[in-house]
């Protein structure tokens, strides 16, 4: 910015100077008349015999010379944007037709491979043939990585041994090395492309380069890392979380799950990122035990009650009930008057997923001691869940008359089959 100051005012100082160098300045205003008539004459007599561009330019610089400073600016900057606008015009035309030439040629040459890949796959006697072409027009970048996306293409609906066909036609023609290049490009997007290449074409090599990604600021790129080792890792799929720092966003568990689904992986034992540092995968970790009914990690669910992070137990609450784990309930027990609110609601809500009449007390004492009416409800409501012996104890309350305590409306409100 001082550069910028510096140089401007050199400018308006060379300005001020040229303009107090001109020899009319100063003079008697009759004698500048009188010196621009003659002036006049001249330039008029001298312009007959010249062409009528010269003579043109020549009184376009007259007039510069004879305009003010500010209207001279005026003059330069219109015909700078009139040139700026007919370049940027000229460049946009010339762009506009080399996209379109390269959408032909891209048609084109998507078609030809499309048939030279099919000869190669499914005609035995073309095969050598078809290789030789492949090999000869992939020859520049821009047509090897339309060789690229064909196979991508193609693999995705084709299992098995011709699957594996792609993939050794891919490695013969060298392509690899082009997808691995683009795996280590400091350019993300590339990264990305080079990522799907090599899952698609199940190359490992490069899972240390992909793993470095994983921790990226860029969301895309760990996403797109993540999908990646999905699909590279042979016995763990989700061997990566135990390399995962950055939080694990609420979108990527969803991705992850699906792709567990749709690709029908091999189901790991999530309990093994129970004891990760990383607060977003073990939550992840419980949401898959609970989604897979993992009973297994009954023990190490438990264990998480006394996690530092609140999200944490929580969710180990809330699994808890949903996988019927009873063992779990006399720790929530313990430990229920030390939580906040919202993991009360949770631990209250697993009671009632699992109805057990040896609980009934700690229930009661629930509806006694607490001042919320929503936690009342809930512990009310799993009460009412373990049948008969829950049931009469609330109509004893119900009926009883005592002076502290009011339970026939929250009761009422439990017990009436049109809310519940």
């Amino acid at each position: 910015m001082r550069k910028i100051k510096k140089y401007l005012l050199l400018f308006l100082l060379w300005t001020l100077l040229s303009m107090g160098a001109n020899p009319l300045q100063g003079q008697d205003p009759s004698t500048e008349v009188a010196v621009d008539s003659a002036q006049k004459v001249m330039m008029e007599e001298g312009l007959q015999d010249r062409s009528f561009l010269k003579s043109y330019s020549e009184k376009m610089l007259l007039r510069f010379d004879k305009s003010p400073l500010f209207i001279t600016i005026l003059y330069v900057v219109i015909i700078y944007s009139i040139v700026t606008l007919v370049t940027l015009l000229i460049i946009i035309l010339l762009n506009r037709g080399r996209m379109e030439r390269e959408q032909k040629l891209r048609e084109y040459l998507k078609e030809k491979f499309q048939l030279q890949l099919m000869d190669y796959l499914f005609e035995v006697e073309k095969r050598e043939q078809a290789y030789r072409e492949l090999e000869s027009i992939a020859s520049s970048r821009f047509n090897r990585q339309l060789l690229i996306d064909q196979m991508i293409d193609l693999s995705i609906n084709l299992k098995g041994e011709i699957k594996n066909t792609i993939r050794e036609l891919y490695l013969m023609l060298g392509l690899k090395k082009d997808s691995m290049n683009k795996a280590q490009s400091k350019k993300w997007h590339e990264n990305v492309k080079g990522f799907r290449e090599l899952a698609f074409m199940n190359i490992r090599d490069a899972n240390e380069i992909i793993l470095a990604s994983l921790n990226s600021n860029n969301e895309i790129l760990r996403m797109e890392a993540q999908i990646a080792l999905v699909g590279l890792s042979e016995e763990n799929p989700y061997h990566f979380l135990g390399f995962m720092e950055k939080p694990l966003a609420i979108w990527e568990q969803i991705t992850l799950h699906e792709l567990l689904i749709q690709h029908n992986l091999k189901v790991p034992a999530f309990k093994q990122w129970f004891e990760s540092e990383n607060d977003s995968v073990v939550i992840f970790a419980l949401e898959m035990v609970s989604w897979f009914k993992q009973k297994g990690a009954g023990s190490s669910v438990i264990k998480l009650f006394g996690h530092e992070n609140g999200d944490v137990r929580q969710t180990a609450f809330r699994v808890s009930g949903e996988i019927g784990l009873k063992s779990a309930l006399p720790a929530m027990k313990k430990i229920y008057g030390q939580e906040s609110f919202k993991n009360k609601v949770e631990i209250l809500n697993a009671f009632a997923k699992i109805p057990d009449e040896r609980h009934l007390h700690f229930l009661k004492s629930v509806l006694d001691l607490e001042e919320d009416v929503q936690l009342q409800i809930l512990a009310t409501k799993a009460m009412e869940n373990t049948d008969e012996p829950g049931i009469s104890m609330l109509i004893k309350l119900m009926k009883s008359k005592s002076e502290y305590k009011n339970y026939q409306i929250i009761i009422r409100h439990v017990l009436d089959g049109r809310i519940y």
